[in-house]
C-alpha cells in the first residue's frame, strides 16, 4: 500500500531513495568494508598459521580440524548473540562492540604457548568475528538503493574477499620470514576502526525509523543529505511520492517463521549452509592438505594457497558487477551447481599432480566465493528493517556452523576414506546448495526493501 506523504516513515525511506551516490557513501563503505577486510583475515589467518604448528605442537588431523572449526564455533554464537542486540541497540554500537573484542582476542592469541590456550583464545575471538557481520550487512544495504544495490553492497563486501587474499599474502610472506605469532599481531589492526566508527559513521535512519524514533531518524538524515548537497553543489532530486513507509515494528523471533517468511528464512539457511560449508572447509584446509598429502614445504603449501585465493577474487569481483543484470537467484544457482563439477573431478585427487589438484581448485573457489560474498547482501534484502540484523545473525549462524562441520568432517574422513572422498563431500554440498536456490530462493533484486520484504 502506498504512504501518505505525511507517514515520517515514508519520508525516511523516501528520501533515503533519492540520495544521489556521493562521497559520503565511499566514505562510509571504506570503514565498513575495511572491518569486513579484518573479519576476514582474523578468520582465515588459523589456515596459515597451522603448516607451522602442526611439527611444532605434533598436531594430528582431528586437532587440525578442532583449531579451524573452534573460531568458527564461537561465530555461531557472536552471530547469534550480536544479530539480536543489532536490533535492540543499533548497528553501529553493536559493531564496535564486536570489532574490540576479536582485536583484543587475536592480540591474547600472540601469547598462546600451547594448543589448548590457543584453542580457547580462537573461539573467544570467533564470538567477535560472528558478531560483526550481520550489524554490517544489514547497515549498508539499509542506505543502497533499490537500483543497482547489489553493486553499492558488494563492492564494499570486496573488503572480506580481499580480506582473506591479505590472509594468504601475509601468511606466504609472515610465517616464514617473521613467524606464525605476526599473524595475530597484524589481526589486532581493526581495533583502530572503532573510532571512526563511534564518530564519523551515523546510525542508520532505517533502523532509527523501524523503532519509532522518527525525530532521531530526521535529524540523522538531514545531516547526511546537507552533507552530500554540499558535496554535490546542487540541490538533492526531489522525493519520490510512490516510496513504500518504513513502519514501526516489534523485534520478534517468530516472525522469522511467519507468512512469507517462513521460506524464505529456511532458503537462506540452506544456502549459507552448503556455501560456507565447502568455501570454509576448503580454504581452512587446502594449506594443510597440500603440506600433508602433497608433501610441499610451508612455503609452497602457502603459495599454491595464495594462487587459488587470487583467483577466487575473480568471482567476487564478477558478481559485484553483474548480478544486477542476471538476478540472485540465476547467479547463485548457476555458480553452485557449476562448482560442483570441478570438486567431483577431485575425487581422483591422489593420482593427480599437486598442479591439477591447483587447477580443479582454482575452477571451483571464484564460483563459491561469488556466492559467498553475496549472501550478506541478499539475506538483508529477504527481511524487514526490524529482523534484518536478527534474520542476518541467525543465517550467519548457519555458516559458522558449517564452518565448523566442514572442517570437522575432513579430518575424520580424511584418514579413513582418502582425499578424493573430501573433495566429493564438497560437490555434494554444492549441489545441494544450488538445488536450494533454484526451487525455494526469492528473487529480491531491484525492488526497494520495504517493498520487497514487507513488515507483518
Amino acid at each position: 500500500m502506498r504512504a501518505s506523504l505525511q507517514d515520517p516513515g515514508f519520508n525516511i525511506v523516501a528520501r533515503i531513495e533519492r540520495l544521489p551516490v556521493s562521497r559520503w557513501h565511499h566514505w562510509m563503505r571504506s570503514i565498513v568494508g575495511t572491518a569486513m577486510f579484518f573479519d576476514a583475515f582474523d578468520a582465515i589467518a588459523i589456515a596459515y598459521v597451522l603448516p607451522v604448528l602442526i611439527p611444532l605442537w605434533k598436531l594430528g588431523p582431528q586437532e587440525i580440524g578442532g583449531m579451524i572449526s573452534v573460531g568458527y564455533a564461537g561465530q555461531v554464537v557472536g552471530s547469534l548473540l550480536f544479530g539480536w542486540l543489532g536490533e535492540r541497540i543499533g548497528r553501529i554500537p553493536t559493531a564496535i562492540i564486536t570489532i574490540a573484542l576479536f582485536s583484543l582476542a587475536s592480540l591474547a592469541c600472540v601469547f598462546a604457548d600451547s594448543y589448548q590456550t590457543l584453542l580457547w583464545l580462537r573461539l573467544v575471538q570467533g564470538v567477535g568475528l560472528g558478531g560483526e557481520t550481520p550489524p554490517m550487512h544489514a547497515y549498508i544495504n539499509e542506505f543502497a538503493k533499490a537500483e543497482q544495490r547489489a553493486r553499492f553492497t558488494l563492492v564494499f563486501q570486496l573488503g572480506f574477499a580481499f580480506g582473506i587474499l591479505g590472509a594468504s599474502l601475509a601468511g606466504a610472506w609472515v610465517v616464514p620470514t617473521l613467524g606464525w605469532r605476526w599473524m595475530f599481531i597484524l589481526g589486532t589492526v581493526p581495533a583502530f576502526l572503532t573510532v571512526p566508527l563511534r564518530w564519523m559513521l551515523p546510525e542508520s535512519p532505517r533502523w532509527l525509523a523501524s523503532r519509532g524514533r522518527f525525530a532521531e531518524a530526521d535529524r540523522v538524515l538531514s545531516r547526511i543529505e546537507q552533507t552530500i548537497a554540499r558535496q554535490h553543489g546542487r540541490a538533492l532530486p526531489p522525493v519520490a511520492a510512490d516510496a513504500p513507509a518504513a513502519p514501526y515494528a516489534e523485534t520478534r523471533l517468530g516472525d522469522l517463521f511467519r507468512g512469507i517468511y517462513l521460506r524464505r528464512t529456511l532458503s537462506v539457511w540452506g544456502l549459507w549452509f552448503c556455501t560456507y560449508f565447502v568455501g570454509y572447509g576448503m580454504t581452512g584446509w587446502l594449506p594443510s592438505l597440500y603440506r600433508t598429502q602433497f608433501h610441499l614445504s610451508v612455503q609452497d603449501a602457502l603459495n599454491f594457497s595464495l594462487i587459488a585465493q587470487a583467483v577466487s577474487i575473480c568471482g567476487s569481483i564478477a558478481v559485484a558487477f553483474l548480478v544486477d543484470r542476471t538476478g540472485r537467484k540465476a547467479w547463485f544457482t548457476a555458480a553452485l551447481l557449476l562448482a560442483s563439477l570441478p570438486l567431483f573431478a577431485l575425487w581422483n585427487a591422489p593420482q593427480m599432480s599437486v598442479v591439477t589438484v591447483l587447477i580443479l581448485v582454482c575452477g571451483c573457489l571464484p564460483a563459491i566465493a561469488s556466492v559467498s560474498i553475496s549472501l550478506g547482501m541478499f539475506t538483508a534484502e529477504n527481511y524487514p528493517t526490524h529482523l534484518r540484523a536478527l534474520g542476518g545473525g541467525i543465517a550467519g549462524a548457519w555458516l559458522r556452523a558449517a564452518s565448523v562441520l566442514g572442517p570437522y568432517l575432513v579430518g575424520l574422513i580424511l584418514p579413513m576414506a582418502g582425499l578424493g572422498a573430501v573433495f566429493v563431500m564438497f560437490g555434494i554440498a554444492a549441489v545441494i546448495g544450488g538445488a536450494i536456490c533454484a526451487l525455494f530462493a526469492t528473487e529480491t533484486g531491484g525492488k526497494v526493501l520495504e517493498r520487497v520484504s514487507p513488515a507483518a
